[in-house]
């Protein structure tokens, strides 16, 4: 499988105890052009991230889209997007495409599916006709919709699951990673592993080991974020990313707090994609270096201040109170203005990490942005602990 087109420089990386991380900066060269990681890619799963044209998702400093292949091959199917040339062109969209294989979708939709060595047989859940899914089809759609970036098939499960179900997905993933290597044909598109095992480290760590016997060009790690205390997914995290090729990128799936975005990058992640800034915007919850703001709660209908003074997106040149008025009233901008802000506070985010690492000044940063956070958790009234929106990429990005 060629690389020709594909390239990781890791820029500056730090692995000492004494500074408390491992971040690290790189540049991921793709056909479409170059990523900046630390990387956080809005999801775009069918084609479109929701309200928004290209060019305000470019205006947000995107420099990456996920796509997702279960949905687009069932609408409007893999091969009319060839044919009017592509992703890139069907959505308009001239950056890097990162396509997800659809492995979370049979997760996610298990009570309309059945998952053997073969692959999965599923029914859609657009009209009930009976789909086959194996890891020879997900390679094919995926080149079919001409990404940058291709995912294996991967076998999820829920967390928590006995161990023996475990260790079948972990050997089936292995397994299904081979194929779909096997089965690439595509030299300009590049093909990432995704390692599997649950909150098993010694699973997590065998699964690592066959993946990277393999020889891919990056690896991810899922399974993670579908219910597990953020404390679990970090111990994982710590056992797992030091037995990742440094020289390759890091993707951890579907995680987007912004409190998990900046604790993967000090274990030493590279990429990572999320509905939550999209999905939360769509229900008036605003993302802010001061912590999440509720804009349905009365506090805010009478408050003149923007979401925040220094953010450079359309909402923050209007009040708290004008956004909370077009949620109250309804009105289609609302949603749009809320999702580019996001979008834009979650690449802001990024962009401070990577000038932190770039200085030497991570961890500083690190701690700052954690104060913040916990001084907005203080505050009752704006309070989302327990109903914010993540999980891996899904229909509703």
């Amino acid at each position: 499988m060629s690389r020709s087109r594909f390239r990781f420089d890791l820029l500056r990386a730090e692995n000492s105890e004494a500074l408390g991380h491992r971040a690290r900066l790189g540049r991921l060269t793709t056909p479409h052009g170059v990523v900046q990681t630390p990387a956080f890619m809005p999801v775009g799963t069918q084609a479109t991230v929701k309200g928004l044209t290209i060019d305000q998702v470019h205006s947000t400093g995107a420099e990456i889209l996920l796509g997702n292949t279960y949905h687009l091959a069932l609408r409007p199917g893999s091969e009319l997007i060839a044919a009017l040339g592509g992703l890139h062109q069907f959505m308009g969209w001239t950056g890097p495409i990162l396509t997800d294989s659809g492995g979370f979708q049979l997760f996610s939709l298990a009570q309309n599916s059945k998952v053997t060595d073969e692959g999965a047989v599923f029914r859609s859940h657009i009209d009930g006709s009976l789909m086959q899914l194996t890891p020879e089809d997900a390679v094919r759609i995926q080149e079919e919709l001409g990404s940058d970036i291709a995912m294996v098939l991967d076998h999820v499960i829920g967390l928590p699951s006995p161990p023996e179900k475990i260790r079948d997905a972990v050997a089936r993933t292995i397994r299904w990673a081979d194929r779909c290597r096997a089965a690439a044909r595509r030299p300009e598109q590049t093909l990432f592993a995704i390692t599997q095992g649950g909150l098993d480290c010694d699973l997590r760590l065998a699964c690592t080991e066959k993946l990277v016997a393999l020889d891919f060009a990056g690896y991810a790690i899922g399974g993670l974020s579908v219910g597990e205390p953020p404390e679990e997914m970090y111990r994982v995290l710590d056992a797992t990313v030091p037995a990742l090729p440094a020289e390759r990128p890091r993707y951890l799936m579907g995680v987007g707090r912004p409190q998990d975005l900046v604790e993967g990058i000090a274990r030493g992640i590279d990429m990572f994609d999320c509905v939550m800034p999209t999905r939360n915007a769509r229900n008036a919850l605003a993302f802010t270096r001061q912590g999440p703001v509720r804009l349905r709660n009365l506090k805010h209908a009478r408050d003149p201040r923007p979401l925040e003074e220094d953010c450079p997106c359309p909402a923050c040149r209007h009040s708290r109170a004008y956004l909370r008025h077009l949620f109250l009233a309804r009105e289609m901008l609302g949603p749009t203005l809320l999702t580019l802000h996001n979008l834009t506070y979650y690449q802001r985010l990024m962009a401070a990490a990577r000038a932190a690492i770039a200085a030497g000044e991570f961890e500083t940063w690190r701690q700052a942005q954690h104060r913040d956070w916990a001084g907005s958790a203080r505050d009752p009234t704006d309070s989302t602990a327990d109903d914010t929106a993540s999980g891996p990429e899904s229909s509703d990005s």
